[in-house]
């Protein structure tokens, strides 16, 4: 036996150890009768109209129980981290409250913000989403109650005796549940790269908390002791409010009001309660995880209940999704109110899957134009206990909105995409679209595999998976691990013997010049003990220059930091360890860098001011001449919002503020500043750098900065793109680069005067004119053609060649372009039902366009098919629909011979048809 489940609670109270019956696993109770775990599948659901809770409590009120709890028991109350697990680089979301200390504080590389300490963690886990709604217990968010202990050799708090009394202690004097009914089941915890023992602790079939003694790290499936021992506790506390008002399912007890709002509106009616608690129950026993036991389920109930298996989907699939949407809507929330931007990576595509699965359930319900009513509903719900919402409420409604066009845009779509991808499919001889086209489909156009089951033909069969959100969320969850590059240190350098090199440039960010001692040199790179040069990191460049010897100088060509070490690759490399050199940087191109870097920190500033602190940077890189900021945002930023954010920045640069560059406790300076804090990614160690824009912007940054934001210069905005949904990148200038630009942009200007024959100041009205002139030009240019185009038509007509009753028209067409063979194609089978009209031009590269009348494609004439074939020829691709199709390629020579090969698959269709 393991002496960590031996606890002093179980031998001072004569608990009992056994071993399961069912599954074997071994708990300890206070019950001599016992033969069971208490969890399920084990045991059913005893608790459902019979709570083994004293009073009856509200999500707020058992939160507020749980903390009261142990704040009395010595433990101080910290505040929830975010939903997004900024000060992590390996999970999105934050998934427990332990997630709040990985991994700076679990590996002892920092001191935790108290201990011990306690906090009500909200937490969301997607590898579920399929499940909820439908078991009863299933959350995408739920909060999570968490009391920890982080124990040193020089410091213990305490491990798993106190643990154990106090949540014996909390579930029977503070909950009133009878001590005989609570069982203490022995496993094995392994999450978030640690593991440890832990207890299940167990009442009337539902698990209510996990104890963990948190003592193992994990690493390529090796398990090592931690420097700490960490009491990581969870608590469900929906659970605990379930189980105190032991309704039929958990949503009830949990969502009560926000429930009998969406099924009146989609008036959905409530099944009788032995129908929905014998549900319950059977699903607590099947303990549905996988998503593929929901026929298994309803069987069993129908067994139970004598209700036909129809019947009860018909009940129970409408009220599940209103459970789903519900719980949905919570989860929304808080990821919105937190800064996630709905996206096609990362965070923000979790959140985009969360809120189209919404409007797909919605859409079953035929309540889609209700999502932001019931999400107001829910935020002022959420608002009494979590103020941030209120706050939130405009932004997050304004998401949701913009999401909601964006996912009708992507059904509308849809048709065409799921019928191109069935026509590629029958072509290959397959007639199903199977998961991996539905994943496709999902991740790159954001299409519900519901709807393409919906939209797909009737001889293309479409098996959609009960787990397919979890399937796509699990492959979301976590950051795609990079290839490690090759490192750029010489494999011979002995850094660990080194001592870490005296950092410059923090402490005079202007000294340009300065003397150290050559510490060793590998190849290329030598180590000084001190130096000026900035190594590159954080977006920022290297610096360049040159070190001088007694004899020679030497061009320093990269600057690289590792473990505290600072590398100068230089060019040639004589230098010997312990000789004496001067530095010098380059100090314009130094210069240019900080001014870009603290343009950087001043514009996300008035970008978070203007658009919301949604905004995040997302990525970043300077230069001498600009650099680029890429920053997440729902929308495309306006060009009058730019101009407003680059005035706003300017302000801030003329108004000369201090920049305070400082090194701070990491507790402290999240204390201080939040996780916003972060905006640069994640930055390791127990202080950390922060560098605060008087009354303005705070990050955590190691770049070099100026002192007061008046050395920037102006900031000027020079290019905007879209590199992703969700994502906004702008390329700036600041200081001396910006005249060049000016400068640049006025010599355009005046050649472009020049040669409208205007003044520069004039521009504007010759340009209007010129483009006046040009939409004239063109209206009388498109009327000629449109007028050639019926007089071709006319006289291609008489050319068509007659077989059976359709007609074919056939031919070459000189100095035309594809929309002008489009538009003969119309005038000819707009009036003739029965015409197939196959037209090409050659100018350059190759153009074929295939139009049929409406009695043509009731004859089988695919005109998609026939571009295709023929495009072939001209060594390029085609296809289209079967009443429009269109290719072309590059042999110019072989357009008459893609002609005839047109038409000969036109006659095959009609032959075999």
């Amino acid at each position: 036996m393991n002496d960590i489940y031996e606890v002093g609670l179980f031998e001072r109270e004569d608990f009992q150890r056994k071993k399961c019956s069912c599954c074997g696993r071994i708990f300890w109770t206070l019950d001599p009768e016992r033969k069971t775990c208490g969890d399920t599948p084990c045991d059913e659901y005893t608790f459902i109209g019979d709570p083994p809770i004293g009073n009856e409590y509200t999500l707020p009120e058992m939160e507020e129980e749980f903390l009261n709890f142990f704040e009395k028991q010595d433990h101080s109350r910290v505040s929830r981290c975010p939903v997004v697990a900024r000060w992590r680089d390996d999970i999105y979301l934050t998934i427990a409250s332990i997630a709040d200390f990985q991994p700076w504080v679990t590996s002892g590389e920092a001191p935790p913000p108290a201990n011990p300490l306690v906090v009500s963690q909200p937490s969301i886990r997607l590898n579920d989403v399929d499940n909820v709604g439908r078991s009863g217990r299933h959350f995408t968010l739920f909060f999570m109650g968490g009391h920890h202990a982080f124990n040193t050799k020089n410091e213990q708090i305490y491990w798993n005796d106190l643990t154990v009394d106090l949540c014996h202690e909390f579930m029977t004097d503070a909950l009133g549940i009878d001590r005989e009914e609570i069982t203490y089941v022995q496993d094995f915890w392994k999450g978030g790269g640690n593991a440890g023992e832990d207890f299940e602790v167990n009442v009337r079939g539902l698990e209510l908390s996990t104890l963990v003694f948190m003592q193992y790290g994990i690493e390529d499936d090796n398990r090592y002791e931690l420097p700490l021992k960490i009491v990581d506790t969870g608590y469900g506390i929906e659970r605990l409010v379930w189980a105190s008002q032991g309704t039929p399912t958990s949503y009830e007890a949990v969502f009560g009001p926000l429930i009998e709002k969406i099924r009146r509106l989609a008036d959905v009616s409530l099944p009788s309660e032995e129908i929905l608690e014998k549900h319950s129950k059977l699903a607590g026993l099947m303990d549905i995880e996988t998503g593929r036991d929901l026929n298994m389920l309803r069987s069993k109930v129908s067994d139970s209940t004598g209700i036909e298996v129809s019947e009860l989907d018909r009940l129970m699939v409408p009220l599940e999704s209103v459970y789903a949407i519900a719980d949905h809507l919570r989860c929304l929330a808080f990821m919105f109110a937190d800064g996630i931007t709905p996206s096609n990576e990362g965070g923000g595509y979790l959140s985009r899957l969360v809120l189209r699965r919404t409007l797909r359930l919605m859409r079953d319900l035929d309540i889609e134009g209700a999502l932001l009513d019931l999400m107001d509903f829910e935020l002022k719900e959420l608002s009494s206990d979590h103020p941030r919402m209120a706050e939130k409420r405009d932004h997050i409604l304004e998401v949701m909105d913009s999401e909601g066009d964006k996912y009708r845009e992507t059904l509308e779509q849809g048709k065409r995409l799921v019928s191109r991808l069935s026509s590629s499919l029958k072509k290959k001889g397959k007639s199903e679209i199977g998961t991996d086209n539905l994943i496709e489909l999902y991740d790159s156009h954001g299409l519900p595999p519901e709807i393409v089951n919906e939209i797909a033909e009737e001889d293309m069969k479409v098996e959609v998976p009960e787990d397919f959100y979890i399937q796509v969320a699990e492959s979301h969850s976590h950051p795609e691990e990079e290839a490690e590059e090759a490192s750029k240190i010489p494999e011979e350098f002995n850094l660990e013997d080194l001592p870490e090199t005296e950092l410059l440039y923090y402490e005079n960010p202007y000294q340009k010049e300065f003397e150290a001692e050559v510490l060793q040199r590998r190849g290329d790179y030598v180590v000084l003990d001190r130096t000026v040069f900035f190594p590159e990191g954080g977006g920022q460049p290297a610096d360049k220059g040159n070190l001088k010897g007694k004899t020679r100088e030497y061009d320093v060509t990269d600057v690289q930091k590792e473990n505290g070490v600072i590398l100068h690759r230089i060019k040639p490399n004589t230098l010997r360890a312990g000789q004496k050199v001067k530095g010098e940087i380059n100090w314009e191109r130094r210069g240019a860098f900080m001014r870009h870097h603290t343009a950087t920190h001043v514009l996300l500033g008035a970008l978070r001011r203007l658009l919301g602190d949604h905004v995040w940077q997302h990525g970043v890189q300077k230069g001498k001449k600009s650099s680029r900021l890429d920053v997440s945002h729902f929308e495309r930023i306006s060009d009058e919002q730019l101009r407003k954010v680059e005035k706003l920045a300017n302000r801030i640069v003329l108004q000369n503020r201090k920049v305070n560059t400082f090194w701070m406790d990491r507790n402290e300076a999240e204390g201080k500043y939040g996780h916003d804090l972060y905006q640069g990614g994640v930055v390791p160690g127990k202080e950390i750098r922060i560098v605060d824009i008087e009354d303005w912007n705070a990050q955590a940054c190691a770049g070099t900065h100026c002192t007061r934001t008046g050395e920037v210069g102006l900031i000027k905005i020079i290019g905007r793109e879209r590199i992703q949904d969700g994502v906004e990148r702008l390329v700036f200038a600041s200081g001396e680069p910006v005249l060049e630009v000016i400068q640049e942009r006025e010599e355009k200007l005046k050649k472009s005067a020049e040669i409208l024959r205007t003044d520069p100041e004039k521009i504007d009205t010759a340009v209007r004119k010129l483009f006046d002139q040009w939409k004239s030009a063109r209206k009388e240019i498109d009327s000629l053609k449109l007028r050639l185009g019926e007089l071709r038509a006319s006289e291609l007509e008489s050319e068509a060649e007659k077989i059976d009753d359709l007609k074919i028209v056939a031919e070459e067409l000189e100095g035309g372009d594809n929309e002008e063979l489009i538009e003969i194609g119309k005038d000819i089978t707009k009036d003739n039902e029965e015409m197939i009209v196959i037209l090409g031009t050659g100018n350059g590269s190759s153009s074929i366009v295939v139009m049929a009348g409406e009695k043509a494609i009731e004859r089988g004439i695919d005109c998609g098919d026939i571009a295709s074939e023929a495009a072939g020829v001209l060594g390029g691709g085609g296809g289209g629909k079967p009443s429009l199709g269109q290719g072309g390629g590059n042999e110019v020579d072989k357009l008459e011979k893609s002609i005839k090969v047109a038409t000969k698959v036109c006659k095959k269709q009609m032959g075999e048809n």
